[in-house]
């Protein structure tokens, strides 16, 4: 057996006032990612601004045993939400302990927020002239504290590279798993998914998750047209006949699905064939024409095309990444929408 390289030391930045279901994504999701021989792909640890007990939301405190040195230590630093961020929230600065904190980070480490966690990476001055989001219910006060920040309120997450964020709560899992995706490919972050009993991707935004007033109770589901859609993922797939099939116009369809998956039928379709794509790459050595085919892109550059828009890498350099990380046996070329029982949706 080869040598383990080192983990990928993940270090938890535990504030007061933190929430304690947030303070556990990270330590869930990286925790489960394993290797095809079964070892830890992350070291997970907590620190506070000191050692010793952190108040939560809860009725209950955390005991952490690492202070703010152990921030030098880390190859990604995340950062969860809290309820008593005072200045950083109020007045948009850090704290003199906080900013202490920081100043143990070192350059080109990955920094990740989950929900209002980004108020502390703004006003440290990370997202200045980036893209970022954090709970749709503080989106504009965030913007109002700092300008310089590109909000997007309506994604779940983004992704800038060396610095991500997410927006409430629960899309720190989606933000957690988009980062075991990248790091180490679409199979792991399926296992992790299966074994937390969560999609592996969720559609749409943080719009979905609005209140709204309640839809017609006599408007029909476009469930079953995914399942279709999925099925029927390597032909082509007009607008018209998916509308037709629900007996409804177009532009009836077209609402609908958007209100309930939070993207267009177009956007949807591309992502799934993405999806469909990487599992094929990962999985089988299906030349790129059939991967094109089988993933409903129908030609190489196609695939080539949306592969690169998507990942920012080509098909062949996305097999070469993963390809060898994946232990499960080829699969037929011909199997649907479940490539694999591990990777299904």
């Amino acid at each position: 057996m080869e040598p383990q390289a080192r983990p990928h030391r993940i270090a938890v930045l535990a504030l007061a006032g933190l929430l304690p279901f947030e303070l556990g994504i990270p330590h869930r999701i990286f925790g489960r990612a394993k290797d095809s021989a079964g070892r830890p792909l992350y070291e997970i640890l907590t620190c506070g601004l000191a050692p010793g007990p952190v108040p939560t939301d809860a009725d209950f405190a955390i005991h952490v045993e690492h202070g703010p040195e152990l921030l030098a230590t880390a190859d990604t630093v995340v950062v969860p939400a809290s309820y008593e961020l005072g200045p950083v929230h109020e007045h948009g600065r850090l704290t003199g302990e906080l900013a202490e904190a920081l100043a143990h980070i070192r350059p080109g480490t990955r920094l990740v927020s989950i929900c209002t966690g980004g108020y502390v990476l703004a006003a440290a001055g990370y997202l200045d002239g980036r893209r970022a989001t954090t709970h749709w219910a503080s989106a504009d006060h965030f913007q109002r504290m700092f300008p310089a920040v590109r909000v997007d309120p309506d994604v779940l997450y983004t992704d800038d590279g060396d610095v991500l964020t997410s927006a409430g709560v629960a899309a720190g899992i989606d933000l957690c798993l988009h980062i075991v995706r990248r790091d180490h490919g679409a199979a792991v972050a399926n296992e992790v998914a299966r074994r937390t009993v969560v999609p592996p991707h969720r559609d749409g935004g943080q719009a979905q998750f609005i209140e709204r007033p309640m839809p017609q109770p006599q408007l029909a589901s476009t469930t079953a047209a995914r399942a279709r859609m999925l099925d029927r993922l390597h032909e082509p797939l007009r607008l018209s006949d998916l509308a037709r099939q629900e007996a409804v116009s177009v532009r009836t369809f077209t609402r609908r699905f958007r209100e309930e998956s939070g993207v267009s039928p177009g956007q949807w379709i591309l992502g799934q064939r993405v999806e469909r794509a990487r599992r094929l790459l990962e999985r089988t050595e299906l030349p790129m024409e059939q991967v094109a085919r089988e993933a409903g892109f129908g030609t190489a550059q196609s695939l080539r095309k949306h592969v690169q828009a998507a990942l920012g890498v080509s098909p062949t350099a996305y097999r070469r990444t993963f390809r060898e990380a994946a232990d499960p046996p080829l699969l037929p070329a011909s199997d649907g929408p479940s490539v694999d029982a591990r990777s299904a949706h």
